[in-house]
């Protein structure tokens, strides 16, 4: 029996409130996960997930050194873009909010098929994606102190990537353990790191602040002098840098997959996740725009190589700075729990539909913890994997962040797409008394596949400077993420359509008449 809530929060009979369970019931699954997370928890993981210090802190070098200070414009795009889908994930959310979120509302939109392969693009984003943010360890931790670089003495071509793989091996060995024991202790270690975060976040921009030495006129119109070689100009260079911030606001649906570990997610879920979305596009452009204004030096080179960490310790002191930096620390942290907890229920759906080898053992929940235990193993050993495969690249940082950020689009695309199908027949309706977007849902639907389309094009196109940096040039460096992505889908669609697809099918220790 699960857990449900009590007092105001739980719906009583014939008040015409829509149950907790109903949408487990409509889809055809019987309640498992145990209901502990309040308001401020869904909130937490859909804010931890986007993770404001993670992601600015870590991709801030990337912009600056391909599109300068004024590569800011690009968090302000991004975040009207991802707006646009996270409304259409809000109306999908208030109808379904339950595990694997992603993967369900595709199959409820595209049918099974469409279902399986967004599932499958995200559950293999979200294992490079927990390599990638695990990685943000190495762009922090050794400034603060010299004695985290391990590996060498970080002079060497992949001392920095070798290290990185280690302390990245170790975060991701700690996530897995905390996500095992249940979500409860995930919760609660998340909702305190979310907690530190936002105060340091409001206090770093308040830093800043005092320190500024320049007008957003002159940071917001610095191009470095950029794009000069590039057949489009400047804004080549802008569509490059506009990675660093792509990489920030995603992930904002882990507030609907944790749905069925949620008090009255019907309601919770969609305001969680526009929460926070906007809270990350407030606070991150704020933090952006006042480093910009109060570094001593704005065109110092450190800025691309240093990055964010460079600002905070220059402008603020080492002191200071480095309890900034701490904080940064804990915000990777728990970034990677997020990560990871949301890979394990998006698992867990898919097995659950006997859409993955091994289904009832991925599947299973464990007794004790009330969570998926070997779907938290399973992603946290993929995850190392990832990480020890690229020992020796020193471009791990933007290629496996790229490929990433591309994986997670197209998987969007996998439920933003066949909604929109569905508008267009009219066969889409939200729930009644719950989100809605009424007359304006076509337009945001429209503009949301637009942008999820043309975002995944930039972000693929075969740049050198992303891909194939340093070294001899290669066709397939460049063309990395196009053969990437394509194997991945390719590949593991091939797999499901002449094995998985004939097995699929809710387990029957799983549906809903089960005992």
């Amino acid at each position: 029996m699960t857990a449900q809530p009590t007092g105001q929060d739980r719906p009583q009979a014939g008040d015409g409130v829509p149950h907790d369970d109903d949408s487990l019931t409509e889809l055809g699954y019987r309640p498992e996960l145990k209901r502990t997370l309040g308001n401020f928890h869904t909130f937490a993981a859909g804010i931890s997930y986007i993770s404001i210090l993670t992601g600015t802190f870590q991709l801030f070098y990337f912009g600056i050194a391909f599109g300068g200070p004024a590569y800011w414009w690009s968090w302000p795009m991004v975040f009207v873009g991802q707006l646009m889908v996270a409304l259409c994930f809000c109306e999908l959310a208030a109808r379904y909010p339950v595990a694997g979120s992603v993967y369900n509302w595709a199959k409820k939109m595209g049918g099974p098929h469409v279902g399986w392969l967004g599932g499958w693009m995200m559950m293999t984003a979200t294992m490079v994606t927990l390599s990638a943010v695990a990685l943000a360890y190495q762009i922090t931790l050794p400034q603060i102190d010299p004695w985290f670089q391990f590996v060498g003495d970080g002079s060497g071509e992949n001392d920095a990537a070798a290290n990185a793989v280690l302390l990245g091996s170790v975060l991701i060995l700690f996530s897995t353990l905390v996500n095992a024991f249940g979500v409860q202790l995930m919760a609660r270690i998340n909702s305190a790191g979310v907690f530190i975060e936002l105060i340091a976040a409001v206090a770093l921009i308040i830093c800043f602040a005092a320190h500024i030495t320049r007008g957003p006129g002159t940071v917001l119109t610095d191009t470095w002098g950029l794009g000069a070689g590039d057949p489009l100009g400047y804004f080549g260079a802008f569509l490059t840098a506009s990675l660093a911030s792509a990489y920030v606001m995603y992930g904002f649906d882990t507030a609907s997959s944790l749905g069925e570990e949620s008090h009255n997610p019907s309601r919770n879920a969609p305001r969680a996740i526009l929460r926070a979305l906007i809270a990350s596009f407030v606070i991150g452009g704020l933090i952006l725009l006042f480093a910009l204004m109060a570094v001593p030096d704005l065109q110092s080179k450190e800025l691309a190589t240093g990055g964010l960490q460079y600002v905070v310790l220059e402008t603020l002191g080492s002191t200071i700075g480095e309890i900034f930096l701490w904080c940064v620390v804990v915000a990777i942290t728990v970034c990677v729990l997020a990560v990871q907890a949301a890979g394990i229920r998006l698992m867990f759906a898919m097995a659950r539909d006997n859409n993955l080898p091994a289904g009832s053992a991925l599947a299973k929940v464990s007794p004790r913890f009330r969570t998926p235990v070997i779907p938290a193993v399973v992603i946290g050993v993929v995850g190392v994997v990832i990480l020890v495969v690229n020992i020796n690249q020193p471009q791990i940082f933007s290629v496996i962040t790229s490929i990433a950020i591309i994986m997670i689009y197209v998987a969007y695309l996998m439920v933003t797409t066949p909604m929109l199908i569905q508008r267009l027949r009219g066969k889409w309706h939200p729930r009644e008394g719950a989100f809605s977007l009424g007359r304006l849902g076509l337009p945001i639907n429209i503009l949301a596949v637009l942008w999820g389309a043309a975002m995944s094009l930039n972000l693929a196109w075969p740049r050198a400077e992303v891909y194939n940096a340093t070294g001899a040039q290669h066709w397939y460096l460049r063309w990395g993420a196009f053969l990437f992505v394509g194997i991945v889908a390719l590949g593991g669609f091939a797999y499901y359509w002449f094995v998985q697809r004939h097995r699929t099918g809710v387990l029957a220790e799983h549906r809903a008449d089960a005992p």
